[in-house]
């Protein structure tokens, strides 16, 4: 799934990168532990968080995450913004709650970062 159908999904809007909204993720991860996120994630991630620090912009930054969405209506900060433009990582928000978001993402064809096969 690119990020523009993402965005399509969750009725979000692209805060910054739009440039790289073909990206694809292949699973996504809802958290606002970013400890439970450096656990947990893989490859080609969207993270969805409602956390707004930018320590959530170093986070993706560190794990490779290349695109995150706040939720509940929650927007990134200017500087949260400049960050994330340096270090190409494109952010989102919509208005859904995590829990909505995340239902949303999984009908729509994404699995869960860290499912493991049984």
């Amino acid at each position: 799934m690119t990020i523009n159908q993402v965005a399509e999904t969750l009725e979000a809007e692209i805060v910054c990168n739009s440039n790289l909204a073909e990206i694809e993720v292949s699973c996504a991860c809802g958290s606002d532990l970013m400890s439970d996120v450096m656990a947990f994630v893989k490859d080609q991630v969207l993270l969805l968080t409602g956390l707004i620090n930018v320590q959530v912009i170093r986070t993706a930054n560190l794990m490779d995450i290349e695109a995150i969405c706040f939720v509940r209506g929650k927007k990134p900060t200017a500087e949260m913004i400049e960050m994330a433009e340096q270090l190409g990582v494109i952010l989102l928000s919509t208005k859904h709650s995590m829990f909505l978001a995340c239902g949303k993402l999984y009908k729509a064809g994404l699995v869960g970062s860290g499912v493991r096969a049984i």
